[in-house]
């Protein structure tokens, strides 16, 4: 299935195309079954469409009772003493969703789920990293790794958090059919969600990762958290291998800071050095794939216009009208 890349003016114009495009899947797909899965992404890229599709979910284009929700990740080492003061904390992944989208819905979700980073003690899981190292190993060549648990781990708490946070959750979506369209970002290093620069692309399904250093001082740059100190070192996440067996990904990109990752997604080869590359993969693979980009962030991926048509792939440029 051939890639397709919209191109918005700016910032309102990449949200009132996304939601678009979310809200006639949903209208489409539940026209021919009884559920629909979507796939939520954080961050401040998708808040403008989360706002327009609840504006849409509320004047009835759409019924959410008949929706359930995954998001990609959640951080694990947020500050508080147990698993609800973490969940509640205001830069929780949870926190962000009812922020921008759950608590704007007149009619909730049938059930809204994300991973359970906040089940996990931070402390407790460098000790038990720490005192078990035959029980898992790193995997990536950049700074963020993805920590490997084995399934036979001899510490109870590592092989809790392979089967109930990690693969507890792949198999959720599975229960539910998979996801039908997946929101994504992308990061400045090209990362997806969790899925840092250099973490392998096989066997990636949900991913215990130890963030990257980049991650960690933009977290604090973007007023986050308040120092490199208080700032989570690890995260829960859907890696690229699971990510990419939604029936169709919509990649939202916006601003200065991410025009190298999407060109390099696109124009380079596909590697997990640029984590968003999978793309190439899924779109290979007879994957749906859709780039919403406001003009800044398509700089990179205009100035190859030619290339990209000649390739296949359908620009269409509506940032000038």
């Amino acid at each position: 299935m051939p890639i397709k890349i919209i191109v918005a003016a700016d910032f309102k114009g990449m949200s009132l195309i996304a939601e678009e495009i979310v809200r006639k899947d949903i209208i489409d797909n539940l026209s021919r079954d009884d559920r629909y899965v979507l796939g939520l992404a954080t961050g401040s890229t998708p808040t403008g469409m989360y706002r327009l599709l609840a504006d849409s979910a509320n004047s009835g284009a759409f019924d959410c009772s008949r929706i359930r929700t995954f998001n990609l990740d959640e951080y694990v080492g947020l500050p508080g003493h147990d698993a609800q003061q973490r969940v509640m904390h205001p830069e929780s992944y949870a926190h962000f969703m009812t922020k921008h989208l759950f608590g704007l819905l007149d009619t909730t979700f049938a059930r809204s789920y994300l991973p359970a980073g906040h089940m996990i003690d931070q402390r407790v899981l460098i000790r038990e990293l720490k005192d078990n190292p035959e029980d898992w190993r790193e995997r990536g060549t950049d700074s963020g790794r993805s920590i490997s648990i084995r399934s036979e781990a001899s510490s109870e708490y590592l092989r809790w958090v392979r089967s109930d946070i990690l693969d507890g959750y792949a198999r959720r979506i599975v229960k539910y059919g998979g996801i039908d369209l997946q929101v994504i970002g992308v990061g400045e290093k090209g990362h997806v969600a969790f899925h840092e620069a250099g973490i392998p692309f096989a066997n990636s399904e949900m991913l215990l990762v130890r963030l990257d250093e980049n991650t960690v001082a933009n977290a604090v740059k973007d007023g986050h958290f308040p120092s490199i100190d208080q700032s989570p070192r690890y995260a829960v996440s859907m890696g690229v291998d699971l990510v990419f067996r939604a029936r169709k990904v919509l990649v939202l990109a916006s601003g200065p800071r991410k025009v190298n990752a999407v060109a390099r997604s696109l124009l380079a080869e596909a590697t997990p050095e640029t984590p968003l590359s999978y793309v190439q993969i899924f779109a290979a693979g007879g994957g749906d794939l859709v780039y919403v980009l406001d003009r800044v962030a398509a700089k990179g991926l205009l100035e190859h216009a030619g290339e990209m048509r000649a390739r296949g792939i359908d620009i269409e440029d509506s940032s000038d009208g």
